[in-house]
């Protein structure tokens, strides 16, 4: 059975910042809030405890892992990786924002983007 991101949606948009950011890679906490403000231009910053909070819920949800790398010897850090429910949920919302961008364009006259 398909995995039924829609009742996610909207995602809010630290949710939706802390997803990008781990769709590239595993990072640990302060690495996810460095990718979050170089993936937004400086424009969208993340504090520790909402960064946190929001992990807990992601991964309650399933849509976050956590991970433990041994690479770095005596380190406590802890690793999160996006899981498939949360690369489906963040597709979705992807899809669903075009759709915004899409209809606004429309509403104020600004051409669609040409596909290459």
């Amino acid at each position: 059975m398909k995995f039924d991101a829609n009742p996610f949606l909207p995602l809010a948009p630290a949710t939706l910042h802390i997803l990008l950011a781990l769709a590239g890679e595993d990072l640990h906490g302060y690495g996810i809030m460095q990718e979050i403000t170089r993936q937004s231009e400086g424009r969208y910053k993340l504090g520790p405890g909402t960064l946190y909070d929001n992990l807990q819920r992601l991964l309650e949800a399933g849509l976050v892992e956590e991970m433990k790398h041994s690479e770095e010897k005596g380190s406590r850090r802890r690793y999160y990786r996006l899981s498939s429910s949360g690369r489906a949920v963040l597709s979705a919302e992807i899809g669903r924002l075009e759709q915004i961008v899409k209809e606004a364009r429309a509403y104020i006259g600004i051409p669609q983007p040409r596909k290459a």
